[in-house]
C-alpha cells in the first residue's frame, strides 16, 4: 500500500509540473512577511480543495508566493489529488497558439480537470480581450468543480482594471474572489536577504 500510494504520488507530481521542489513542512514562518502561520497549516490540510475553494497569493516579487503556491501542490499531490501548474504569461501563449484548432478545446479540458489549478504570476500587464475571454472559459469550467491558486503581485483591487472588458472582469471576480482565502505578503525580498547573508 505504501509503494502503490509512492508511486501514485510520484505520477501527480510529475503531472502537476511545479515549479519548485517545496513541502509545506518547509516553509518558513520566522522571517517576518505576514504569513499567517495558522491559515497556511489550514490550506496545507487540502480541505479548502475538497470544498472548491480558491487562494489568493499577493505580494512583492522574491517574498516566495511561486514556493508557497508549489508547496500546497505537492501536499495535494500527496493527499492522491489532481494538480497543474503553470506560469499566466505562459498559459495564456500556448492558448493563442492553440486557438483556432482542436489543441484549444484540449487544453481548456485539461485545465478544467484538475482538482487544483495553479495560476502562478498574473499581471502586472493589462489582459487583452483574447485573454480576458480566455480567463472566463478557465474560471467558469472550474466554478465549483475544483480550486485555484492565483499569485500576483498585484492587489486583488486592482485585477478588474487588469481584466479591461468590465462585463468579463465583473464575471471573473465574482466566480473568483468570493470565496478565496487569501495570504498577503510584505517585507523584504528573500531573494535580497539570502544574498546578503
Amino acid at each position: 500500500m505504501t509503494l502503490r500510494r509512492q508511486k501514485q504520488f510520484e505520477t501527480r507530481a510529475r503531472v502537476a509540473r511545479l515549479r519548485h521542489s517545496a513541502s509545506v513542512e518547509d516553509v518558513d514562518y520566522h522571517t517576518p512577511r505576514g504569513l499567517d502561520r495558522a491559515l497556511f497549516l489550514k490550506l496545507a490540510a487540502c480541505d479548502w480543495i475538497a470544498e472548491r475553494r480558491n487562494l489568493i497569493i499577493i505580494g512583492a516579487s522574491g517574498l516566495g508566493k511561486s514556493w508557497l503556491a508549489c508547496a500546497l501542490g505537492d501536499k495535494a499531490c500527496r493527499e492522491n489529488l489532481s494538480v497543474l501548474y503553470t506560469r499566466v504569461p505562459r498559459l495564456f501563449a500556448d492558448l493563442a497558439v492553440a486557438r483556432g484548432d482542436v489543441r484549444y478545446a484540449r487544453l481548456l479540458r485539461s485545465l478544467a480537470r484538475v482538482k487544483l489549478l495553479i495560476l502562478d504570476d498574473w499581471g502586472p500587464e493589462a489582459l487583452t480581450s483574447a485573454q480576458a475571454r480566455d480567463l472566463l472559459e478557465i474560471v467558469e469550467d472550474r466554478h465549483d468543480k475544483g480550486s485555484l491558486v492565483i499569485t500576483s503581485q498585484v492587489p486583488v483591487d486592482r485585477w478588474h482594471d487588469l481584466i479591461g472588458v468590465p462585463t468579463l472582469a465583473d464575471a471573473i471576480l465574482d466566480r473568483v474572489v468570493h470565496n478565496a482565502y487569501r495570504i498577503e505578503l510584505a517585507g523584504e525580498s528573500l531573494r535580497k536577504r539570502r544574498s546578503q547573508s
